[in-house]
């Protein structure tokens, strides 16, 4: 069911997603990642279907069988930070708790925008990116990843190829690190 990555090619790909520009030492990284759980296991078996029907989109419905491990993690986003275009190996649940906060499916190139209080389902498998539209504001989220793996990587991102390709198709610009 999900796709398997050596241990190289994981490091990169949370690489990848994680320091998308590079920043000096005094400087905050783009795009933060704080872990506030491990992964966890449900006790017994737990199956969980979600459904999401999105202006534009068609009806998106998510089913886990096996949704047995989650870990949540709080993502800092500095002014202006994109993160590269990509999938994940479950559904994340995401709640914008400061700043605002764009999502964007390469499907359909459209901009839905959240601010505090907002809430969203990223469905996992579906290419996609998000971004901190202030020029001045850090924007925190706090995602929960249900269906991840015990293991390894929690992102996929896809080609720089394809990462080029729909940042053009879809208007997205990101800044020269």
């Amino acid at each position: 069911m999900f796709r398997k990555l050596d241990k190289q090619a994981t490091i990169a790909a949370f690489a990848a997603l994680i320091l998308a520009v590079s920043a000096s030492a005094d400087e905050p990284k783009p795009i933060a990642a704080e872990p506030l759980t491990q992964r966890h296991t449900f006790d017994g078996d737990v199956a969980i279907k979600i459904s999401q029907d999105l202006k534009g989109l068609p009806e998106q419905v998510i089913t886990f069988d096996d949704a047995s491990h989650l870990t949540v993690v709080r993502f800092t986003i500095q002014p202006g930070a994109v993160f590269p275009w990509h999938t994940h190996p479950g559904t994340v649940l995401i709640t914008v708790t400061e700043g605002d906060f764009v999502f964007t499916f390469a499907e359909d190139c459209v901009d839905r925008e959240y601010g505090p209080g907002d809430a969203l389902v990223d469905p996992g498998d579906t290419v996609h990116t998000a971004l901190n539209p202030s020029s001045n504001q850090e924007t925190e989220v706090v995602a929960v990843l249900l269906g991840a793996p015990a293991e390894g990587a929690l992102t996929i991102p896809v080609t720089e190829e394809r990462n080029a390709a729909l940042d053009a198709k879809c208007g997205i610009e990101r800044n020269a690190g």
